[in-house]
């Protein structure tokens, strides 16, 4: 199993959804923002205190797990 050092999942945080660790915001908020057409800069903008290195981690975990995913479509 794959450590991520900056992604943790706690039952106690965010309904146990994958956070960037010491944070409420989740891998998913991050990935929605990206997909949404910001940048790294403008989500570092909203949320000072993450760093590229986190938002990178949130993207690696999502490649990552949907790596070992299967996915049908209809």
């Amino acid at each position: 199993m794959k450590r991520y050092e900056k992604i943790e999942m706690n039952p106690e945080i965010m309904f146990g959804k994958p956070v960037i660790k010491n944070t409420r915001i989740t891998v998913e908020h991050i990935l929605r923002k990206l997909s949404g057409g910001m940048t790294v800069k403008e989500i570092i903008e909203d949320h000072p205190h993450l760093t590229p290195d986190d938002i990178y981690a949130a993207q690696a975990f999502a490649a990552d797990y949907l790596a070992d995913e299967l996915i049908s479509f209809g």
